[in-house]
């Protein structure tokens, strides 16, 4: 015996009516993170920082973790968390500071070159020809 599968639309699996408007309502409900360095004096209680956001790494060898925190409350975690018995300093990441942007870059003429002569070989492959080394 067979089972007939029949798809469900998408308005019922994701509560929107289009992919649109759920890319939409993820993209506003996301919110803005910002990085910090918190050092520690011993690592286990370093558990402890997950209720101030997300734990991304704990280094067990320097004493520290790196996790993310909304943006909108940086300044009050920052205060509660090197209140903390267990902390020794709370630093800010400058990463969203940071341009990725650049407005000179120029190509490298070395890789152009690659790429030309990679392009003609594939070209004189396709013609038929011998391709020259």
């Amino acid at each position: 015996m067979q089972h007939k599968i029949t798809p469900t639309p998408l308005s019922e699996t994701t509560g929107g009516d289009t992919i649109q408007e759920n890319v939409e309502e993820k993209s506003i409900m996301r919110e803005r993170r910002i990085g910090l360095a918190v050092f520690v004096k011993n690592i286990k209680s370093a558990r402890n920082l997950r209720k101030f956001g997300n734990v991304h790494f704990i280094s067990r060898r320097l004493n520290y973790v790196t996790m993310y925190v909304s943006a909108d409350t940086i300044d009050q975690t920052i205060d509660r968390i090197s209140r903390l018995d267990f902390v020794t300093r709370v630093e800010r990441s400058h990463r969203h500071e940071i341009s990725t942007t650049y407005n000179n870059a120029k190509p490298d003429k070395a890789k152009e070159f690659d790429y030309k002569m990679e392009e003609h070989h594939l070209l004189s492959i396709i013609k038929g020809e011998q391709p020259v080394e």
